[in-house]
């Protein structure tokens, strides 16, 4: 008896080690799962949260690609900045559709002679989301971004660079992410 006692503990406790080890390996794979991360739209990894939820950074679903503005001294022109946000995600309009939303807006540095008199928004297109209780103005696929510039009659010829930052918040269908801010050089041609 005391024999079968024995085997049946030594049993037991294989079979215990056994269990522990394959529960062990699969919280692992588990583990190692959830810490990867996943691609964005150009195939840029894009790190997990905790939660396993991807972490979004709102500058990384908006590109910006500032136009060429030509003016005469003397002159205005409107320098256009194009925004191509990414398939399912949106921006805030400026002016935003509650306070606490932070609008896309455009800031651009007045420099060599060229003064910055005003900028255009587009106009917005109007969604519900589940996250808001009335629909939001939002910006959403590609949309352009206005700046009238103004060069002094002194302005020099020539091509000038014009620094500007575009700020904005990205959000999907359910939520908003942590605004954020994109560099850009807006190029200016005085002939």
């Amino acid at each position: 008896m005391l024999n079968r006692s024995i085997f049946q503990l030594r049993k037991n406790n294989s079979l215990f080690k056994t269990k522990f080890i394959y529960a062990t390996l699969v919280l692992g794979l588990l583990a190692a799962a959830c810490s990867k991360s996943v691609s964005d739209s150009n195939n840029q990894s894009v790190p997990l949260a905790a939660n396993g939820v991807p972490r979004i950074a709102s500058v990384n679903v908006v590109k910006a690609t500032p136009q060429e503005a030509v003016l005469q001294p003397g002159a205005s022109t409107e320098a256009l900045v194009l925004l191509k946000i990414d398939a399912g995600y949106h921006v805030n309009a400026n002016p935003p559709s509650y306070p606490y939303l932070k609008a896309t807006e455009l800031e651009v540095q007045a420099a060599n002679g060229i003064s910055v008199s005003f900028f255009i928004y587009p106009d917005p297109i109007t969604k519900k989301f589940s996250f808001a209780e009335k629909p939001l103005a939002v910006y959403e696929g590609d949309t352009t971004l206005k700046v009238q510039l103004k060069a002094d009659k002194s302005a020099k010829s020539g091509s000038h660079d014009l620094s500007a930052k575009l700020r904005v918040q990205a959000c999907d269908d359910q939520v908003c992410y942590a605004p954020g801010t994109i560099d850009l050089t807006i190029p200016v041609v005085i002939k």
